[in-house]
């Protein structure tokens, strides 16, 4: 897109900033916008450029609290007379009916904004929290991050029957990273529950195929107890065990069927998925799929002749 195009169209009529870019190199720009009552999103990714709310840009009446994640360059915001240069993984928060200055490094960017009066009712005085660094180690900012990835890949945002909920826990994960807030602790709060099993299937589904992975183990690396982590897979009505087999059942039987991995043992397809013991996987291959994975690679063959 071009300059003059991307400042007047994104900038001006959708984000209501003007845009400067800073960068010597061509300019690019992609940027990914939603917005439901009571959320809106923005990941932006391009070349460095600053963002300027101005006293004519404020004159939109938007008084929504954005929270900007800097990932993974450095960014710098000034607002109140404060400037503020964040590290990769830190956020801050900014009041959008003030004038701001928001600079961004090359890179990929993510901010939300919330209703003021949705944070109001969680946090007191919470224009005093704008322009304060929230570290990317704070505990309620890593399970608002790891359950909004939750919320968008399973689409939750765009369905109605779950919209609301979501919503609610984001609004209070939002209020509890912006405000000075206790540590979580293993909190039975519905919007802590919610995250941290978000952050915990996200935990799983990307150390699956580790053989030596157990509840104890994520419990750890979640800074949770066995039983509480227990219990948060309880609430969603599968158990530790049965979401780790599913994955690594779902993947053996991706790995059985596809072409390149033809020649492959079916034992050493076993263990890439995580199963240390081959005849344990061949039993819960077969309750899973109905047949044995001998048998679903020979379907497999069978219909890739046949086409």
């Amino acid at each position: 897109m071009r300059i003059p195009s991307w400042r007047e169209n994104f900038g001006r009529v959708i984000v209501h900033v003007d845009i400067e870019p800073l960068s010597h190199v061509p300019f690019r720009a992609e940027a990914r916008l939603q917005s439901i009552p009571g959320l809106r999103t923005l990941a932006l990714r391009g070349s460095s450029m600053r963002f300027k709310r101005s006293q004519t840009s404020i004159a939109d009446g938007d008084d929504s609290i954005g929270l900007i994640v800097c990932s993974p360059s450095r960014s710098r915001m000034s607002q109140r007379g404060h400037e503020v240069e964040l590290r990769a993984g830190d956020a801050i928060a900014i009041l959008h009916a003030e004038p701001a200055t928001v600079t961004y490094v090359e890179g990929l960017q993510f901010g939300l904004a919330v209703p003021r009066d949705a944070l109001a009712q969680r946090v007191t005085n919470v224009d005093t929290f704008a322009m304060r660094p929230i570290s990317h180690r704070a505990e309620a900012l890593r399970l608002l991050m790891a359950y909004l990835k939750s919320a968008f890949n399973e689409g939750a945002l765009a369905a109605p029957a779950l919209r609301d909920a979501v919503l609610t826990h984001i609004h209070d994960l939002v209020a509890l990273a912006i405000g000075e807030c206790a540590p979580l602790g293993e909190s039975n709060a519905s919007a802590v529950v919610a995250a941290r099993h978000s952050a915990v299937v996200d935990y799983i589904a990307g150390h699956f195929q580790d053989p030596e992975l157990s509840l104890e183990t994520v419990a750890r690396c979640q800074g949770i107890s066995p039983r509480y982590l227990q219990r948060l897979m309880a609430s969603s009505g599968r158990s530790f065990t049965c979401r780790l087999n599913e994955l690594r059942l779902q993947r053996a039987f991706e790995l059985l069927t596809e072409l390149q991995t033809s020649t492959h043992r079916i034992s050493d397809i076993a263990l890439e998925v995580g199963f240390s013991d081959v005849s344990h996987f061949n039993r819960l291959f077969r309750a899973r799929f109905g047949d044995s994975p001998r048998g679903v690679r020979s379907a497999g063959r069978g219909n890739s002749c046949a086409m």
